[in-house]
């Protein structure tokens, strides 16, 4: 979950280096640091905190070079400090190496290294990679890497530089994620895209066990194992600058929040015709693909889970599939059900998340279909699985996300539209009922977001409670459990979600007087046995905000305070219902004064299990 830099060619390093780690932020910033070839010598700056604090650092000592790597930080082994902070180097300060995933067997290699008379600097498992590679070279950088990660265990993604070859980088993937950015006389690499955008579009995705060797005019891709030579295509990246930038918003989880319209039409884009007919193009190979399919596991992690539970629903609903959404962490070990009828699909903003992309590997092994619902068509999860939907909500910084959440709620509506279609359990009246209903959501969205401050000041007398619940029943249910996780994310202020129907089992016994309650009520036909929990809560003296459709305005007997949302059909209701709660979690957060885009000890892409 850390992120990764480094660039090789005749510009100055350095404010390349610090360029690319500021885009890396989300995905950690307990420390960073920088190592930049100077004069024949690795000089090497790094500091426990935020980017800004190695920034200023390096305004009073900078470094100056023309090759570098650096490194932003989500602590795993090791606290956040200065010595554990990356880049790390060998003894001699000659091999020295950035890292992103875990070296599952390097207290192993610890010690054996330690009985050898090696000093270690650190308490990460990332040092022991530069020491064996002090050990390993023979005059050849590439072959002495090649013979280190044959000894280790794990998932990680390396970039190492040496004094001894001061003109390359080397690049290694395996399970982690990293692409190289190929220039003019200069070439980058990078764990995510977002960081090599202003300088180039043409990048190489590397492969699990591939090992690059970069230098300012050339590029060479090969299997680690081997040293065979691995054909990777160079892509066009089409995103622009513009779209990793905040531009006129305060934070990047504000403008993602607005760029929700845009995120809907982008993904229905081509996948409706003038029939009302959902189509995928990109699933023009899977005709008849899902005709036997008897049964659906969805798989996810967070927020995409959340997107899956309501997807789950939906296709239940449409196409009378059983369908079972599991958390992807725990979904392999439980020995699923799964055989050749079984589709799987796997739902990640990045495609790299590591327990889901597991969990495909287990489901693949049974004979299951994969179908990836993914932000990233070419991650790893998209690479390996059978079919791929992308969401196309462009680049999303922020650590909470909120734009990727409702472009996999869309997909799934589009997707289970067009399963019902396959398979002729869909009406088509019904059907031109829903597309048209699909068409209408980013309209109706910004229309939600027009009307923000029906929910700030509500957002803002929340930031000293001490607890707050979520509840709702149906698809509203599954809304709450988005919306409490985004609360508990940025604002720090405890909350849960519970199905309204289970207060009485428990629940209530938390609630007291001037106790924040959230209380979604959308669907009409759970309407009355809504309200009913609503007002269980307000006889203990909960205070209730209320999110329901437009036009009614009976809620406003039963809450304190009331958002409406447009009226649309109540099947696709969670994506407008979802819009408030974000509204709701940034408002509160921006009360507290916190760090709403880099919330304490999270990243975004989790690429470690």
């Amino acid at each position: 979950m850390c992120g990764i830099v480094g660039y090789i060619g005749k510009r100055d390093v350095q404010p390349i280096l610090l360029n690319g780690l500021s885009k890396l932020e989300y995905r950690g910033y307990d420390s960073a640091g920088i190592a930049v070839l100077e004069q024949d010598r690795i000089k090497i700056s790094k500091v426990e905190g935020r980017l800004a604090n190695l920034s200023s650092r390096l305004d009073e000592q900078p470094l100056q070079g023309s090759a570098g790597i650096g490194h932003t930080r989500w602590a795993t082994h090791g606290k956040p400090s200065d010595a554990n902070s990356h880049p790390h180097a060998d003894m001699s300060g000659q091999f020295t190496v950035v890292h992103n995933g875990i070296v599952e067997n390097y207290m192993e290699l610890k010690k054996e290294l330690e009985a050898k008379g090696v000093t270690f600097a650190s308490e990460t498992d990332t040092e022991v990679i530069a020491h064996l590679l002090a050990e390993a070279y023979q005059g050849d950088l590439a072959a002495a890497v090649r013979v280190v990660i044959g000894r280790l265990q794990g998932a990680y993604s390396l970039g190492v530089m040496a004094e001894c070859e001061p003109d390359k980088l080397v690049a290694v993937r395996q399970s982690s994620p990293l692409v190289i950015g190929a220039g003019q006389g200069e070439h980058f690499i990078a764990s995510d895209i977002s960081a090599l955008i202003e300088h180039t579009r043409e990048v190489y995705i590397l492969e699990d066990g591939d090992l690059a060797v970069i230098t300012r005019d050339r590029i060479s891709i090969t299997k680690a194992e081997t040293a065979e030579p691995a054909e990777r295509k160079l892509l066009h990246i089409d995103w622009s600058a513009d779209q990793v930038e905040k531009g006129q918003y305060d934070h990047f989880m504000l403008k993602e929040i607005h760029e929700q319209p845009l995120t809907l039409r982008n993904t229905m884009l081509g996948r409706i015709n003038d029939r009302d007919e959902v189509v995928f193009p990109e699933l023009a190979h899977a005709a008849g693909a899902f005709q036997d399919v008897d049964k659906i596991f969805i798989i996810a992690c967070g927020t995409a889970y959340h997107a899956g539970l309501v997807g789950g629903a939906v296709i239940e609903k449409l196409t009378r599939i059983p369908v079972q959404s599991d958390i992807a962490s725990e979904f392999r070990y439980r020995d699923p059900i799964i055989t050749d009828r079984t589709l799987v699909i796997v739902v990640s903003q990045s495609g790299e998340t590591a327990d889901s992309l597991a969990a495909l590997h287990e489901s693949r092994r049974h004979g299951a279909k994969i179908l990836a619902i993914t932000n990233v068509p070419t991650s790893s999860i998209a690479r390996d699985a059978d079919y791929v939907i992308a969401t196309k909500a462009g680049p999303e910084i922020a650590v909470a996300s909120t734009k990727a959440y409702t472009a996999q709620l869309l997909a799934f509506y589009l997707f289970s539209v067009y399963l019902a279609q396959e398979r002729q359990t869909l009406d088509p009246a019904r059907r031109t009922e829903l597309v048209k209903g699909l068409k209408a959501l980013p309209v109706q969205v910004e229309k939600v977001l027009e009307n923000a401050n029906e929910v700030k000041l509500f957002a803002e007398s929340i930031k000293d409670a001490d607890s707050l619940f979520f509840i709702g029943r149906g698809l509203d249910y599954a809304v709450a459990l988005e919306g409490s996780l985004k609360l508990k994310e940025i604002s720090y202020i405890h909350s849960e979600a519970y199905a309204a129907g289970e207060l009485k089992h428990g629940t209530l016994a938390l609630i007291e007087k001037d106790t924040p309650v959230i209380a979604l009520a959308t669907h009409m036909d759970l309407y009355e046995k809504t309200v009913s929990n609503i007002k269980e809560v307000k006889a203990r003296g909960a205070h209730v905000m209320g999110i329901t459709v437009e036009g009614n305005v009976e809620l406003l007997n039963a809450v304190d305070e009331i958002c409406f949302i447009p009226p649309s059909l109540q099947l696709l209701a969670p994506i407008l219902a979802v819009v408030p709660l974000q509204l709701i979690s940034y408002y509160a957060s921006l009360a507290l004064g916190n760090d709403i885009d880099k919330p304490r000890n999270l990243a975004k892409s989790v690429t470690v299990e």
